[in-house]
């Protein structure tokens, strides 16, 4: 067999070669998509009207979400490119389309500036990020893959998994030192650009890491022997075993490893920014540091998928996590529930602030009250309103703007929590680069395994955010609507109920792969 004599005579020096250039330049790609999901509530007070900032923080998790959705059109685009071309030369040039749309955000006027033109550039950039990193994933597994010894695979290809937790660990990471860098009004007018634009070196310095590597063996070989498909997109889909293999992939295994890698990261930091109102930083740090200690498990589940095989320890991390998810969740939510904390004593500070509001002759009046509890929380409340001593200025609501820091033991509690939600992504995420990859047959491997990885994790995980949070939102404003009605309130917990979503999902995705795939093959020079 081609894999067993390239294995055997393959040094393990080259082979950490291939292993490092691949997975620094996923984790570049991984790095430039999730800043923008990282930096999502200071975007939306960029990109788009200010007036309604529930309305503008949605429509940034749409703009988000819309990255993911056209992924699966770059898994076809270039998926078919690397089935004809090559792995190398494809996932070349999604680095660079990634790299380049990137560093442009970071160059964009704001909404005050240039209109409704910001948030379309945006869109555009954002979906020309999408279609990169559909088509740069299933290259890197594949190229990896090829490489790999057939006992190992699980191994090697779990480096590539852990790229995408490290990419957002380090755009947290940058975020945070950006802002420590300078003051809090700085980096809100004009720092945050700051992460998009230097990622433009760290694509220079992969470009040309990449630049210097070889083409897989495998598919040199297929191409060699002209076993190299003339329509790789007709090949996997139009041919009814193949489409079935693409099905199976998707809605068994990527549908739930999607959900659950979304809910575990990405979810857990907007639940802790705009539902337990945790300030910026803090909840930041409560992401990085629970990213940090699991990363690990990546290496460890994909190591032990090469013993006992991918299919069980990804289907054992969904259905733990759907039927975990709701109490890890509402343990979150009590840790900063100030309604549940002692204030001390003599401790509350107020602060009022008038100033004239440009080109009027009302005041904003600001009072800060910041609220101390006995286990070192501290909330600060900011109530916004209007002041005007004539009668034609109709009174506004006032706005009101809550945000807390922990205290050290609910700090890391939180920390904890999440962890628990990172080990189940690494559990799902860690085994199925090799799972995918031993799916599918040389010619037609990058993309017959990249359509359903990221519709997978693109549509049904890219849109987590967004619906989970209209879901909690809904259940909020129904509340509210009962409550100025004098009806009993439909949700105990409205909080929760963005939950539902990867909990049908995972769950639905888990009775799929139980009872289809079969998760016995190891082969993959077919």
């Amino acid at each position: 067999m081609l894999q067993n004599e390239i294995s055997e005579g393959f040094d393990g020096k080259k082979l950490r070669r291939v292993i490092a250039a691949s997975s620094v330049g996923t984790l570049i790609e991984w790095y430039d998509f999730y800043i923008f999901g990282s930096l999502s509530v200071i975007i939306a007070t960029k990109f788009f009207p200010s007036d309604n900032p529930t309305a503008a923080f949605l429509s940034t998790l749409a703009t988000f979400a819309a990255g993911f959705v056209v992924r699966p059109f770059g898994a076809l685009f270039f998926g078919r490119l690397g089935d004809l071309l090559g792995r190398k030369y494809t996932f070349l040039v999604t680095l660079l389309i990634m790299g380049f749309s990137t560093f442009a955000i970071g160059l964009i006027p704001s909404y005050s500036s240039i209109g409704f033109l910001a948030p379309i550039l945006v869109l555009t950039l954002r979906l020309l990020q999408g279609l990169a990193l559909g088509g740069e994933y299933g290259g890197a597994a594949t190229y990896v893959a090829e490489h790999a010894e057939p006992n190992k695979r699980g191994l090697r290809t779990a480096w590539i998994q852990t790229t995408a937790s490290l990419g957002l660990f380090i755009s947290l990471l940058v975020i945070l030192a950006t802002k420590k860098s300078m003051s809090l009004e700085a980096f809100n007018d004009w720092g945050w650009r700051i992460p998009f634009l230097i990622s433009i070196v760290m694509v220079g310095i992969s470009y040309f890491i990449r630049k210097n590597m070889d083409e897989s063996p495998l598919f040199a070989q297929a191409k060699q022997e002209g076993k190299i498909v003339a329509n790789p997109l007709k090949e996997s889909f139009g041919k009814k075993l193949n489409f079935k293999f693409v099905l199976l992939a998707l809605f068994g295994a990527t549908m739930g490893q999607g959900v659950v890698w979304y809910t575990g990261q990405f979810y857990a930091l907007s639940f802790l920014q705009k539902v337990a109102n945790i300030e910026f930083e803090q909840s930041n740090y409560i992401i990085a540091i629970s990213l940090a200690a699991g990363t690990g498990f990546f290496i460890f589940f994909g190591w032990l998928s090469d013993k006992i095989g991918r299919k069980g320890i990804m289907l054992a991390g969904m259905l733990i996590a759907i039927c975990t998810y709701r109490p890890i969740y509402q343990a979150m939510y009590e840790l900063a529930d100030v309604s549940l904390k002692t204030e001390k004593a003599n401790s509350r500070q107020v602060h009022t602030d008038y100033h004239m509001i440009d080109g009027t002759v009302t005041l904003s009046k600001v009072t800060r009250t910041i609220y101390t509890y006995t286990d070192g929380t501290q909330l600060l409340e900011e109530k916004t309103e209007k002041v005007s001593h004539l009668p034609s200025i109709q009174r506004e609501k006032a706005m009101l703007k809550k945000t807390i820091h922990v205290g050290q033991h609910a700090f890391w509690m939180l920390i904890l929590l999440v962890f628990i939600q990172v080990l189940y992504v690494t559990m799902v995420y860690g085994p199925i680069a090799a799972f995918l990859v031993e799916m599918f047959p040389t010619a037609i491997r990058y993309t017959s395994m990249s359509l359903p990885y990221h519709i997978g994790n693109g549509i049904f995980g890219g849109l987590l955010p967004a619906v989970a949070t209209y879901l909690a939102a809904k259940a909020n404003t129904a509340n509210e609507v009962a409550a100025a009605a004098g009806q009993s309130l439909p949700y105990a917990k409205p909080y929760l109920e963005g939950l539902w979503y990867p909990i049908i999902i995972g769950g639905v995705c888990f009775v799929i792969g139980l009872l289809y795939i079969n998760g016995k093959d190891r082969e993959i020079n077919d």
